[in-house]
């Protein structure tokens, strides 16, 4: 057997990591054999994943906690797998689904299941991610039209800016001068400027 390695990820700065660490202390990896990314699983362009893949040799193990720890696209996760097992000619070992373990079974029919199960929890993996950002918008949307404000509270117009935009308007002055005159940005001025118009028509 070749050299055992961890992979590790979470997808936010402040998400924990020790439950993933923990496990790969377990299963007898040393800490420098241990990568770990900090960073969405959407994609495999991740700084320490490629460093380890450079690494790999072939019958090097690789354990990860769960499949979605690997990543998190669907097609992306297959292709990766394929090339790990089959061009890097490495095993892979998934903790918590310990069918998916390449060391077991390498027979024909051994294969086959494994590549079924990996394809179907794959695909669950995404279509859960998928599902959260749908039920995300509605989330967002339904608080909408409850009439929760979303973003940066609109500030408050200056005490003069009905009385500089009517000279504005009149062309007695200029744009810019009109936003020095309320103390704003102009194209803050200009945004403003034009939501009361449509609200004088």
């Amino acid at each position: 057997m070749g050299t055992l390695y961890g992979y590790v990820r979470v997808s936010t700065q402040e998400q924990n990591e020790d439950r993933q660490l923990i496990s790969m202390k377990e299963m007898g990896i040393e800490n420098q054999n241990i990568f770990m990314d900090k960073q969405s699983g959407k994609d495999f362009e991740r700084n320490n994943y490629r460093r380890l893949v450079r690494r790999l040799k072939e019958n090097d193990v690789l354990y990860v906690k769960s499949i979605d720890r690997l990543g998190r696209n669907y097609e992306e996760i297959i292709e990766q797998w394929r090339i790990l097992t089959k061009e890097k000619k490495i095993d892979i070992v998934v903790l918590d689904m310990p069918i998916l373990d390449t060391r077991r079974e390498k027979d024909l029919m051994g294969t086959f299941l494994s590549d079924i199960v990996l394809q179907v929890l794959s695909f669950v993996a995404e279509n859960e991610r998928k599902n959260i950002r749908q039920r995300q918008r509605e989330g967002i949307a339904a608080a909408q039209l409850r009439g929760v404000q979303f973003g940066r509270p609109i500030k408050p117009l200056p005490s003069n800016f009905g009385q500089v935009y009517e000279k504005w308007v009149a062309n007695e002055i200029s744009g810019k001068r009109a936003a020095e005159l309320c103390e704003m940005p102009l194209t803050s001025f200009y945004r403003r400027a034009g939501k009361l118009r449509e609200q004088q028509v």
